[in-house]
């Protein structure tokens, strides 16, 4: 028996692996104002801060490392219905987006993400939970893929 939540003939399309970088550089600056943070507290002999942030900027290291493993476990799929989307390692979340539950398709992109030509995709749906950003993807695949869902998504809410 295994332990992953897999569903049975899905084949998932991934997003770049350029996301890594957009991740990496987010991720890095927060560290690096932590690890200051960090100096700045020992250096004043403030020793409770310093030993908080020291461990803090230990946590986003560790987690720094675990990026790359992050975004390969991303991954979407259209099916006939619905948009099926997941990501996680430890912490799975699979949500399935009924194409005529769509109420809007939003692209985003950060300065990162716009300098190695990504996008975002954001769902936004009736149901405030049931929302979806599905980052990573070359613009021109965000683009047809808004496209895509849009049509999609006017041809299912006709039918209702």
């Amino acid at each position: 028996m295994t332990n992953r939540l897999e569903l049975a003939d899905i084949t998932w399309r991934r997003v770049s692996p350029k996301f890594v970088w957009v991740e990496l550089v987010s991720g890095l600056v927060g560290t690096m104002v932590l690890v200051a943070a960090t100096v700045v507290f020992a250096s004043l002999q403030l020793w409770w801060p310093a030993s908080a942030t020291a461990v803090v900027s230990i946590i986003m290291i560790v987690n720094l490392t675990l990026i790359p493993r992050r975004v390969r476990a991303i991954g979407y799929q259209l099916r006939e219905d619905d948009l099926l989307f997941k990501r996680g390692i430890m912490w799975q979340r699979f949500v399935a987006v009924p194409y005529g539950r769509m109420q809007l398709v939003d692209i985003n992109r950060g300065p990162i993400a716009r300098a190695l030509g990504l996008s975002e995709l954001k769902f936004v749906t009736a149901a405030a939970a049931a929302g979806v950003t599905l980052p990573g993807l070359p613009e021109a695949d965000a683009d047809a893929l808004r496209d895509e869902l849009v049509a999609l998504a006017e041809s299912r809410r006709a039918g209702l």
